[in-house]
């Protein structure tokens, strides 16, 4: 069974950055992705970004030229580098996994809520944005 825990979250003002992290255990197999997600208040649960076995990345086209998802090896921990910040970006953000799963190079990130339940979540780590 997959099991994820969040760290780096906080408060920072507008244009500032923040990493987050995600130590990762019990995902195994030649085809999984790993992702970041939030949700921000009465707003649905959406994909920020998403790295495959291969190293692919994908990223929602509010983030992109500000987010990178990264990942160590091995592959136990899950980064997302987050600069310049904006209001909008203040969500629960949460590392994902999921199995069977491949990126396709140059396509932005777009996890339709009925593909959620396909993923495994952490807990989430709060990100505060103030303007």
């Amino acid at each position: 069974q997959v099991h994820l825990v969040e760290s780096g979250g906080g408060s920072v003002q507008a244009g500032g950055s923040l990493r987050l992290s995600c130590t990762i255990s019990g995902i195994s197999g030649n085809n999984y992705c790993l992702g970041w997600f939030r949700q921000a208040p009465g707003k649905e649960r959406e994909g920020v970004a998403a790295i495959d076995r291969e190293g692919t990345t994908a990223y929602t086209d509010s983030v992109k030229g500000r987010f990178t998802i990264s990942r160590a090896n091995p592959e136990n921990t899950l980064y997302l580098q987050m600069n310049g910040l904006k209001a909008e970006d203040a969500a629960m953000y949460y590392c994902a996994a999921r199995l069977s799963c491949r990126l396709t190079a140059g396509r932005a990130l777009n996890v339709p809520t009925s593909y959620l339940a396909q993923w495994s979540w952490g807990q989430g780590t709060q990100v505060t944005v103030s303007s």
